[in-house]
């Protein structure tokens, strides 16, 4: 009796091996084993945008127009930093810890790369235009468009801007 129960959970083994365990009963699927494909995976928790050296500048914002006529730039480095420019005044301020990894983290998130390259409205003429410039990118929004990843990095990176 327990011989026959061995044998018939090895031939269930055997069967399950050959059909890959697959709900449609019809062999091995094609990849089976493989990992998710990136359209079928979800995107995971940000992870932290690699430093490569102090003088790395790991992202770039640029604001321009508005009614006020704005020029600013804000430019978060490997070191920790980051530089302002504001109608050509410079200024060079570091970050506590916290504050570069909530940065990093930011400029980390797997959904930047969803965003499209250009966010703007074509309808409303007088915002204020935010050209970010990371990971080999450029994208340009005028925060008129919910691209949530993009205006949390775009709002965290305004709040170093000169006068605000």
């Amino acid at each position: 009796m327990f011989g026959g129960r061995v044998a018939a959970a090895g031939i269930a083994a055997g069967v399950l091996a050959l059909t890959g365990c697959s709900p449609g009963g019809g062999g091995a699927r094609e990849g089976a084993g493989a990992p998710a494909s990136a359209s079928s995976a979800r995107p995971g928790p940000p992870s932290r945008a690699p430093v490569t050296g102090a003088d790395q500048v790991l992202v770039t914002l640029v604001v321009t127009g508005g009614y006020a006529g704005v020029d600013q730039e804000v430019v978060l480095r490997g070191d920790g930093t980051v530089r302002t420019r504001d109608r050509g005044e410079r200024a060079l301020r570091p970050l506590r810890p916290a504050e570069f990894t909530e940065l990093r983290t930011l400029l980390g998130d797997p959904a930047l790369a969803d965003v499209p390259a250009d966010t703007r409205s074509r309808e409303v003429a007088d915002l204020a235009q935010y050209e970010v410039r990371f990971a080999g990118r450029t994208v340009r929004t005028d925060l008129s468009a919910k691209e949530p990843a993009l205006d949390r990095l775009v709002h965290a990176l305004s709040a170093w801007l000169p006068d605000r």
